[in-house]
């Protein structure tokens, strides 16, 4: 097998894969769906953390989150959409956004534990391809012949 000359190996490394891109396409689309909630009324937030597992989540959730919760709700789609496009774009930017997703899902759990229920295998699948990610963006290039 030929080994990829330096330049070749880079712009590979750069590349999203396919689980960037499909974890990059999730998080648009999950992005576009809290602009649709702000639109269509960002009372629907309020007791989303009705179940949080610690009290002063739930306490800053009404204190903070619903006292502007069209501003929060469309800092949370941009927050969402920018993960999206990192994963996306590829390369050192991915690397931030693997980073930004599963902060999000460690985040998600403090919700409650039906939260868990999706988070736990979304970090099953995140974790690791997140690190295979880190492992190709930091391998030695390899100098080979054309």
């Amino acid at each position: 097998m030929a080994q990829l000359q330096a330049p070749e190996r880079i712009r590979a490394a750069e590349r999203t894969g396919r689980p960037g891109r499909v974890v990059g396409g999730f998080f648009l689309f999950t992005g576009g769906i809290h602009l649709g909630i702000v639109a269509a009324g960002p009372e629907f937030y309020r007791h989303f953390a009705d179940g949080a597992l610690l009290p002063f989540i739930t306490a800053a959730w009404r204190d903070v989150f619903m006292a502007n919760p069209a501003a929060w709700g469309l800092a949370l789609s941009l927050g969402e959409v920018a993960l999206g496009l990192l994963l996306l774009r590829g390369g050192p930017w991915a690397t931030v956004g693997w980073a930004g997703v599963t902060a999000f899902h460690l985040g998600l759990m403090l919700f409650g534990w039906g939260f868990w229920l999706w988070s736990v295998p979304a970090l099953a699948f995140l974790v690791p391809s997140a690190v295979a990610h880190w492992r190709r963006q930091h391998q030695p290039v390899e100098r080979g012949v054309r």
